[in-house]
């Protein structure tokens, strides 16, 4: 699963970088364009807290830390969809290598 090397720096969990590296993943694998061409994906809570071993409550921890952090953007959908969330990549650092 790819990271970028700008996420190891950034003050959020290890399970949220482990969940943006699977989110990352799988939009690189069944991302689906929006009506502006841009790339999204639905993954319901349930689906992303079995792929990551964790409780339910601890993905949406992780889900709103990476928002937080301005790395994932969630759009709502209807009543019982799973949202839309666009992965965002973050900025590359001048220190790294």
């Amino acid at each position: 699963m790819p990271l970028p090397r700008a996420m190891l720096r950034l003050p959020v969990s290890s399970t949220a970088k482990v969940m943006y590296a699977c989110m990352l993943d799988a939009l690189c694998i069944s991302g689906v364009e929006d009506e502006n061409g841009i790339l999204f994906i639905t993954f319901p809570i349930v689906k992303l807290a079995a792929a990551l071993s964790r409780s339910p409550q601890t993905c949406k921890r992780s889900l709103n830390e990476l928002e937080d952090a301005g790395l994932i953007m969630r759009v709502r959908r209807g009543f019982g969809e799973p949202n839309k969330i666009y992965v965002l990549i973050p900025e590359k650092e001048d220190s790294c290598p």
